[in-house]
């Protein structure tokens, strides 16, 4: 069907005066005296195209004033007299018609409430906005990667090992539930892989093989975490983006993730200014001027042995107690970004008992190159690491966690075989589109979240 998407009437001066066709749907509808007022939108700009409709002109107009229904609109592109653009209708031709019962009749409704018709809230201002962004966030983590030589690799879905080696994964299974067999041993040897499966938790120990003999790849793709947590910061299903850097220290790694998480929020506020807007109006007021200013600054670093000091010399009372060895909570993250550094900090060198097992051991016997990155207002955002590239102590590591070696037979062979120094991060997308629009809930932005109890 041809026709002009609405976000080039806006931004195309030729189109004055012209005839255009365009299509979208129905989110407001007025009536006066001799004119009939539509507000149409078709998903390709925030803004509402006003239709406007001679009473006179003999247009079949009724049908068409139903909010949530779809229209074909042929018509004089105009200036409005509120600056911007509207059509004169000529033709109106109601593509889906909609009932009056149509769910969405108010112009703001609850976020949660949307959460109950995932298949429309798309339609909303709200999801208009944060949809667009996603998209653009997306396209600019791609650009980003490809502008500086990584590879984009596709790592698997299913997988026979867990990344974290903390069992939180979804089983894939072609049998089910069975009283056919004697043991676990037995089962799975009758899978459809011979041997237990799951949804991968990250593609990180793929994503190393890669970088192996790639050098620079990063993925982005789903991951899977069956974790019993029902806060607004998790999913069962979210996007993962992970780059695996050869031939990298941890200082690599905490220079590269800086100059990405720059990279994406510049794009967005430079390619998204009327979905900031909207954002900064109806969401968190100045968060414009607050991701202006993260970026503008040269983020900190801090080492956790210095972070739990500084915590507990703060006079704090923290609901989650501060020792050394303890794993810093939401609290502590937001106490260090926001009023020790007030700014982005990389904490490092966590103690190895709380981090994960690939993660390089440092010197002192205590601690692993680790680092995560805090951001004022959320917490964290990236989790990375330089990669324990020593065969013999990532085995041991292993073994102290009683993991089984065999599961990680390719992973582990890649330290005998010309290892590299390496290192890479994890960046969970949907809680940096959190930060960006200031949305609160990550269920609000993702088309359908998957949640604890809760799928459709």
């Amino acid at each position: 069907m041809k026709h002009t998407d609405i976000k080039e009437v806006f931004s195309n001066p030729d189109i004055l005066e012209n005839t255009v066709t365009v299509c979208g749907w129905v989110r407001t509808a007025r009536n006066s005296k001799n004119v009939a007022f539509i507000e149409l939108n078709d998903g390709t700009t925030l803004e509402h195209l006003q239709i406007v409709i001679d009473k006179e002109s003999g247009i079949a107009y009724e049908d068409a004033m139903h909010l949530g229904c779809s229209l074909k609109v042929t018509g004089t592109a105009v200036p409005s007299r509120q600056g911007s653009v509207e059509i004169n209708a000529e033709s109106i031709t109601v593509l889906g018609a909609c009932p009056l019962e149509y769910p969405l009749q108010k112009k703001r409704h609850t976020l949660e409430f949307l959460r109950t018709m995932p298949h429309l809230r798309g339609r909303t201002n709200t999801f208009n906005a944060v949809l667009r962004v996603r998209s653009v966030m997306a396209e600019a983590i791609h650009q980003y990667f490809q502008d500086r030589n990584y590879v984009y690799v596709n790592t698997p879905l299913i997988t026979g090992s867990d990344c974290e080696g903390a069992g939180e994964m979804f089983q894939v299974t072609t049998i089910g539930y069975s009283n056919d067999y004697k043991s676990e041993e037995e089962y799975y040897s009758d899978d459809f892989f011979g041997r237990r499966a799951g949804l991968s938790v990250s593609g990180q120990l793929e994503g190393e093989v890669a970088a192996m003999a790639m050098g620079k790849i990063y993925t982005f793709g789903p991951s899977f975490r069956a974790e019993n947590s029902n806060t607004p910061k998790h999913l069962a299903e979210f996007w993962h983006v992970e780059p695996e850097i050869a031939f990298a220290e941890l200082p690599d790694v905490i220079e590269e993730a800086e100059s990405m998480i720059k990279a994406v929020i510049r794009t967005v506020l430079d390619k998204c200014p009327s979905e900031m807007k909207f954002f900064d109006a109806h969401f968190e007021n100045g968060i414009i001027n607050r991701l202006e200013e993260l970026i503008s600054h040269e983020f900190a670093v801090c080492d956790y042995t210095e972070a739990i000091k500084l915590l507990k010399e703060s006079g704090r009372d923290f609901q989650y107690p501060v020792e050394w060895g303890c794993d810093l909570q939401t609290e502590h993250e937001r106490y260090i970004s926001e009023e020790v550094f007030k700014k982005a900090v990389f904490v490092t060198n966590y103690p190895k008992e709380i981090k994960s097992f690939y993660m390089k051991q440092n010197e002192d016997g205590k601690t692993v190159a680790a680092v995560d990155l805090l951001v004022p207002g959320v917490g964290e955002i990236i989790g990375g690491s330089e990669r324990e590239a020593d065969y013999d102590k990532i085995t041991a590591a292993m073994k102290e966690r009683n993991m089984n070696l065999d599961l990680y037979k390719d992973y582990l062979e890649l330290r005998k075989y010309g290892s590299v120094p390496h290192g890479g991060f994890g960046l969970g997308f949907e809680r940096l589109i959190m930060y960006v629009t200031g949305v609160s809930n990550i269920r609000d932005v993702i088309l359908y979240p998957r949640t604890v109890g809760s799928i459709r």
